[in-house]
């Protein structure tokens, strides 16, 4: 009897402690489910905080990298700012690689002003919203996509639905800055892959997953080139 009682305090103190863990566990999850209703998932965010600093510091050193002596040459011998704007593009296209920032995107309407990068896999899609590589690079013909989360890793894109017609979009790249007009937005499901086929005009088009917190469908955002300079 008398080393009963204290195994059964030490086994009362052990779930209290247990209990306490479990509520605190609880109450974190709460919150984290809570902060993602109301805005983001906040462990992916503060992490897509960071990734756009670092991602912002490269970009910077990208704009300062000059052209190489052969491409500079080739340059100058191209009368025409489309063309030029067009060369430019590539030049950089030959230059970066998957996960490396491309330029910046900004979307007044909705405030915001991403570092995006080449790439939609999923480490590339942490850093910020991703250029699908498969489309031309702003200053080529064709139609310009990028991807971006909703819920988590900053989520860039969140409110990509409240963008309305008329609104404007624009890119801005190492070599240029291209406008961009909404012209409408479409829901479909994640196999249409026909929202990025070139049409008639220079476009951009924005991808997301729709609704929030579901990958059940996409939300697309076509907007239409406005001015390249």
């Amino acid at each position: 009897m008398t080393t009963a009682a204290p195994r059964r305090a030490r086994l009362r103190r052990s779930l209290r402690v247990l209990s306490s863990v479990l509520i605190v566990a609880g109450a974190v999850l709460l919150a984290d489910a809570v902060a993602t209703l109301l805005w983001q998932e906040p462990v992916s965010a503060v992490y897509a905080h960071f990734r756009q600093q670092a991602l912002d510091d490269r970009l910077e050193a990208i704009e300062q990298t000059p052209l190489e002596p052969a491409e500079e040459r080739a340059l100058r011998r191209i009368p025409d700012p489309r063309r030029r704007l067009a060369f430019r593009a590539r030049a950089l296209e030959r230059r970066i690689d998957a996960g490396d920032p491309m330029g910046r995107i900004v979307m007044p309407a909705i405030g915001v002003s991403e570092v995006f990068v080449q790439g939609t896999g999923t480490g590339d899609l942490r850093g910020g919203p991703g250029h699908y590589p498969d489309t031309p690079f702003p200053g080529e013909r064709g139609t310009v996509a990028i991807a971006g989360h909703r819920t988590t890793y900053g989520a860039p894109f969140r409110r990509i639905d409240k963008l309305d017609r008329g609104d404007r979009l624009e890119l801005r790249m190492p070599y240029g800055r291209f406008t961009y007009v909404v012209e409408r937005t479409k829901i479909v499901p994640p196999t249409e892959v026909s929202v990025t086929d070139r049409v008639a005009f220079d476009r951009l088009v924005l991808s997301a997953c729709h609704p929030l917190y579901s990958a059940a469908q996409r939300i697309i955002v076509f907007a239409r080139l406005r001015e390249a300079r």
